[in-house]
């Protein structure tokens, strides 16, 4: 998330979402691939959205479940250790190393002009990359000595031990400076009420014992050991995300990336989908949903069929009423998602070509 004023209330609802990672960004951070107006605009210093989130999971008693990670130009181990004491366990590097391999920064990596070689598929300008892993191993070294130096002087032995320890953080003399005259800093620097985990101690209950992908497997175990066609008809609701991704995994663990089939497990399902229904699906996997689907349909779709179309007594107008969320198909790379009308109007589908260009069948009359 970008760091923002605020942003600990949005971690806060990620956390209870059952999120592992929280990453938190800071307005500096963006290679040259980043949009321009993303990088002069969007955000504001990490250390006040670091803040700000380790105050607000540690007060609502969420801290200790979930991971915090932070980016945005750590170029330092002295960046290091500072995030750690604002309550980050995860750093991450990214403009640094890059400029360690040999960037120099053009911001042209969208344009595949790169002139030293390093965000390009040109042979030519491949050829000029001087970039070795050993430099990037020797920075992250250094980057390792100085956050134990650091540590020493504060008397940690660990980054684990400081994680969340503001108080170790000495503000004086940046506030004494002139420009910084009557800045308070108090609210970046303030320490939630002791007696509460101030770091990450337990994992995410994920609940996927409860998870309707578990009736799925078990209804689908002919097609899963033997490759025979199944036909598994159930309702859904929108506290159902994911739907199909675990089924998905059972098909790619015996069948690798082949997968089965197409239509092998034929899934059809009545009422509204959760989040990133038919997320990850694999060749053999056709989902119908008779109903409406929340974002994300078809997420990394890879070789499976999803189909949506409004449920037959449903009294929504198919000229102006929406059947499936935000963000179809977003990172897909195989096979098709349609979506359709109810009746006597419009129906159209999406395959997606290997170069993952959206390529839209003809639209046609229904009648189903």
């Amino acid at each position: 998330m970008v760091s923002e004023v605020g942003v600990g209330t949005i971690a806060a609802g990620v956390a209870k979402c059952k999120s592992d990672v929280v990453l938190i960004s800071g307005q500096d951070g963006g290679t040259g691939a980043s949009p321009l107006n993303s990088l002069k605009h969007a955000g504001v210093p990490w250390e006040i959205g670091l803040a700000d989130t380790q105050q607000t999971l540690v007060l609502n008693d969420l801290r200790d479940r979930i991971v915090v990670q932070v980016d945005g130009q750590m170029k330092t181990g002295r960046d290091v250790v500072v995030a750690a004491l604002l309550g980050a366990e995860e750093f991450g590097f990214a403009t640094a190393p890059l400029v360690v391999e040999g960037c120099i920064m053009m911001r042209v990596c969208h344009l595949d002009t790169c002139p030293v070689g390093v965000a390009t598929q040109n042979p030519e300008l491949r050829s000029r990359f001087t970039g070795k892993p050993e430099f990037v191993v020797t920075f992250f070294e250094f980057i390792a000595q100085q956050v134990r130096e650091h540590l020493a002087a504060l008397g940690f032995r660990t980054i684990a031990e400081a994680v969340g320890h503001v108080e170790a953080l000495d503000a004086r003399k940046a506030i004494d400076h002139w420009k910084a005259a009557g800045l308070d800093l108090a609210p970046v620097l303030a320490r939630p009420e002791p007696g509460r985990a101030i770091t990450s101690a337990t994992t995410q209950d994920h609940g996927l014992e409860h998870a309707l992908d578990n009736t799925l497997i078990a209804q689908a175990q002919t097609a899963l050991e033997r490759g025979e066609k199944v036909t598994i008809d159930l309702p859904i609701s929108n506290v159902n995300r994911t739907v199909g991704t675990m089924l998905g995994h059972e098909v790619t663990k015996r069948y690798r990336g082949a997968g089965l089939e197409d239509d092998t497990i034929d899934v059809t399902f009545h009422g509204s989908a959760g989040q990133s229904f038919g997320a990850f699906v694999p060749r053999g996997i056709t989902l119908r949903l008779l109903g409406d689907a929340n974002d994300y349909v078809g997420k990394g779709l890879s070789g499976g069929r999803i189909v949506v179309r409004p449920a037959r007594e449903s009294m929504m107008d198919d000229s102006k009423d929406v059947i499936a969320g935000n963000v179809i198909g977003y990172g897909a790379t195989g096979e098709s998602f349609s979506c359709a009308a109810r009746s006597a109007s419009a129906s159209w589908s999406v395959t997606l070509a290997p170069r993952l260009w959206w390529r839209v069948s003809a639209i046609t009359p229904s009648s189903t």
